[in-house]
């Protein structure tokens, strides 16, 4: 391999990792700016596609995320002119930069995720529609794994992303955060999605180059300074922030997942529990349930000490149902049920689920972990396998593997 090809494959490595680390905030920057998901996606093609070549050439920019917004936004405006329409917004996109010059851009690159979040989450998309745009976009989740975290097939998936993008542009929908006392119809959508992006890092950790967790509180904490007092933003925040506080204890040296309630609890991050039970707290006070709290309080009560507190986890799970009957909710329940002492209730819960879940993973794991509590180790060996094959990460794989050992031996 010559000196050219080495160069240019390191440069495709650092291109990679940049888009990789702030693909969402770019896009969010040209999304604002031109107006458009799909040409602002293609600008931001094109600019890295650029960039090798320059790059290789040239040597690395001084900062090439700001040197991808330059070119990504001036690709934008040479569309706006070579189809020659929406001249007004040609000449508005050149006067954002002093004399004309188009790429006199801030070397900060404003962190507008958060508009472009409410824009995905506009009431005129479906709400499956709005967050799959929000984790295409903002998280650079590909089609199959969004379709995976909503037990589609990648084709169908594709097309309602394309869907949505599409209505947005049609109907104008503004790039912007309404005002908060217009948020009802967006809250639940924004805070469900944030909690995803949090949650994709969480399962993800090892294999994820960018912390999605610490995006997704810093996120919920935005959302929390531009709208106070308002409860199931907090418990979002204080749900976050419990999940977080557990992330060192969470795999051991030989990187498998260790259950919370076998946990090294002397790692957690205190000061995240402290936080994250005044933040609770608080909103509890105000006595507005919602999904959110109860969530927070249902992992509040799994790292209760000594012990969890399943018996009150289960009442809060029958709570949640209330707003959220969903079969995720139930599977979750019958965790729970069957930690009480009753796995034979759960297993039969677990098989009312299995036509909605039979692409769902996890419910392979539980069935597994249930007929290991039942001694039926044959089954529960049939389904450890299942659910192994299926593992999302290689810390969820290593942890399943140490249950089909124990069935098996």
């Amino acid at each position: 391999m010559n000196n050219a090809s080495s160069k240019a494959i390191a440069v495709s490595h650092i291109i990679n990792d940049v888009l990789i680390k702030e693909r969402g905030r770019l896009l969010a920057v040209l999304i604002s700016r031109l107006d458009d998901f799909q040409l602002a996606e293609d600008v931001l093609q094109e600019a890295s596609i650029a960039a090798l070549k320059h790059w290789t050439r040239s040597g690395m920019p001084h900062n090439p995320s700001a040197w991808l917004l330059r070119v990504g936004l001036n690709k934008g405006i040479d569309h706006f002119r070579m189809v020659k329409r929406e001249q007004r917004k040609t000449e508005d996109l050149v006067d954002i930069f002093s004399d004309g010059q188009v790429y006199d851009v801030p070397e900060t690159i404003p962190d507008e995720r958060l508009r472009l979040i409410f824009t995905c989450c506009h009431p005129a998309l479906e709400e499956k529609s709005r967050i799959a745009l929000t984790l295409r976009t903002v998280c650079n989740l590909t089609t199959k794994e969004i379709a995976a975290a909503f037990l589609d097939n990648e084709q169908t998936m594709g097309q309602r992303l394309y869907r949505a993008k599409a209505k947005i542009k049609a109907k104008g929908i503004g790039f912007s955060i309404p005002d908060a006392d217009r948020w009802h119809d967006r809250l639940n959508t924004v805070l469900t999605t944030i909690y995803l992006i949090f949650t994709t890092g969480y399962v993800m950790e090892a294999e994820c180059p960018r912390s999605l967790c610490q995006e997704g509180i810093f996120l919920a904490r935005l959302l929390n300074k531009l709208k106070p007092n308002d409860p199931e933003i907090e418990g979002a925040l204080a749900l976050m922030l419990l999940t977080d506080a557990r992330s060192t204890a969470r795999i051991n040296i030989d990187g498998a997942i260790v259950p919370i309630e076998q946990q090294n609890t002397t790692l957690w991050l205190q000061n995240n529990i402290d936080e994250a039970h005044r933040i609770l707290n608080n909103a509890i006070e105000r006595r507005l349930p919602g999904p959110f709290q109860i969530k927070a309080a249902i992992a509040d009560c799994h790292m209760m000490k000594p012990n969890p507190d399943w018996y009150q986890m289960s009442l809060l799970y029958q709570s949640l149902w209330q707003f959220e009957p969903t079969p995720v909710v139930a599977l979750n329940w019958a965790v729970v049920i069957a930690e009480t002492g009753h796995p034979e209730l759960a297993l039969n819960k677990l098989d009312e689920l299995k036509e909605d879940l039979k692409d769902y993973q996890p419910w392979y794991a539980t069935r597994a972990h249930i007929l290991r509590k039942l001694g039926q180790k044959a089954q529960a060996s049939i389904f450890y396998k299942l659910a192994i094959e299926r593992a999302p990460s290689v810390a969820t794989r290593q942890f399943l593997e140490l249950g089909l050992r124990e069935v098996t031996n």
